[in-house]
């Protein structure tokens, strides 16, 4: 039996992994949804990404976890990245969802161009340090139904500002982790180039889906597949 661990994108609750947890369950495994601090049921609540790192090894050894799959979706990949390392040997395989990835030294926003990074300092500013969640029209083109973007938009609450800004700490080189990159080709037939890099290593491998960024919500059934198949992979 393996233990999936499952960590939602900005903006975004445990409740974002409800279909792929059902399908995982079906297949006889344990689902540890995750919904990070200063999000969701937990607004309001202390929040950083140092913060987010910790919440997913809180999940991983109170309840002493084994042979974990620990997957991380779009800004998750970055506290993802950095739990996996910290958890051991408790680690089966961290797989990436169409996600960023934790660069030592280099926060989720530094990453952006500056043009985008200028725009998110102005929207924390007028938000009060958070940064906004996505509305209905930027989900088009993401293999998302009119109800599936309804039901996101209705649920999505601000995301920690600090989460985004403060810097990633890694104890390791992440090529060195059992690891699984899933590409989703219409938000972009390629991964980053930090990822590129990665995949030369012997451990890392790349998994594509034909369907928007928004894997849990647009095709739950073959995500929950590729898990499954990635948890039994070597």
């Amino acid at each position: 039996m393996t233990a999936f661990v499952l960590v939602p994108g900005a903006w975004l609750g445990a409740w974002a992994w409800d279909d792929v947890a059902a399908e995982l369950r079906t297949a006889g495994h344990d689902v540890y949804a995750v919904t990070l601090s200063g999000l969701a049921d937990r607004q309001g609540q202390p929040a950083a990404q140092h913060v987010h790192v910790q919440d997913v090894v809180d999940v991983v050894e109170k309840a002493d976890l084994r042979d974990v799959v620990l997957a991380g979706h779009s800004y998750s990949g970055v506290p993802v990245g950095q739990a996996a390392q910290r958890i051991g040997d408790r680690l089966r395989r961290v797989v990436f969802v169409d996600s960023n990835i934790p660069v030592d030294g280099r926060s989720f926003a530094e990453g952006w161009s500056e043009d985008g990074q200028k725009w998110l300092r102005e929207a924390m500013a007028e938000s009060g340090g958070y940064w906004p969640p996505l509305r209905a029209e930027d989900y088009a083109g993401h293999d998302m139904t009119e109800e599936q973007v309804a039901y996101v938009v209705g649920r999505s609450t601000p995301h920690p500002g600090a989460a985004v800004t403060e810097p990633a700490r890694l104890i390791g080189s992440l090529g060195e982790l059992p690891a699984t990159y899933i590409k989703c080709l219409m938000d972009g037939p390629e991964p980053s180039a930090e990822v590129k890099v990665l995949l030369e290593s012997p451990s890392w491998r790349l998994v594509t889906m034909n369907t928007g960024h928004w894997p849990m919500f647009s095709q739950p059934v073959e995500l929950a597949r590729i898990l499954l198949a990635e948890a039994g992979g070597s």
